[in-house]
This record gives C-alpha cells, sequence and structure tokens, in this order.
C-alpha cells in the first residue's frame, strides 16, 4: 500500500488566499468607503451642523421680518424710525452727547 500526504493543493490555497483577499477588501470598504460607516457619521454630523444653522436662519428672518413689519405703513413704530434715521443719516439731536 501506498501511503499518500493530505496537502493542499494549489487551487485550494488560490482559492481561501482569493477568498480572504475579497473579504478583507469588502470590509474596509464598508468602513471606510465612500458610504462606509464613517463617511455616514460625518453625514449625520454635517447633518446636526446644518439643522442648528438652518434654526439660527430661521430666528434672524423673523427677526428682521418683525423689523419690517414695524417699519411698515400700516404700523410705525416711532422709536425704531427715529433710530434707524439717525443710523442711516448720522443725525444727533443738540442734547445728546455722543460717544465714539
Amino acid at each position: 500500500m501506498t501511503t499518500r500526504k493530505a496537502r493542499p493543493t494549489l487551487g485550494v490555497l488560490v482559492f481561501f488566499t482569493l477568498t480572504l483577499s475579497l473579504t478583507a477588501y469588502f470590509t474596509f470598504a464598508a468602513v471606510q468607503g465612500d458610504f462606509g460607516l464613517f463617511r455616514r457619521a460625518e453625514i449625520v454630523s454635517e447633518g446636526q451642523r446644518l439643522t442648528a444653522e438652518l434654526a439660527a436662519v430661521h430666528q434672524e428672518v423673523a427677526r428682521l421680518e418683525n423689523l419690517t413689519h414695524r417699519l411698515s405703513d400700516e404700523f410705525l413704530d416711532l422709536d425704531l424710525l427715529d433710530q434707524q434715521a439717525r443710523d442711516v443719516l448720522g443725525l444727533v439731536r443738540s442734547d445728546e452727547i455722543v460717544v465714539n
């Protein structure tokens, strides 16, 4: 009888090497690729930052709409009108003191 040593053939080694390489590549791509976990975390963080920025812009728009309404023909705030005229024209009353 002949004894035969069981050693892996070249095809089996190539198969496992290829499988291991593809697994490593896809794992790396799933973590650090363009659509990976790290990119998703960046997108979520950027979305939260932009949401906060949008809220700040909405507040600024509301403030400007309020000022615009206060200067409109239907509702005239005399104090605001006086302040805006002073800022634009650079006028000061004679009884006021200007501090630079």
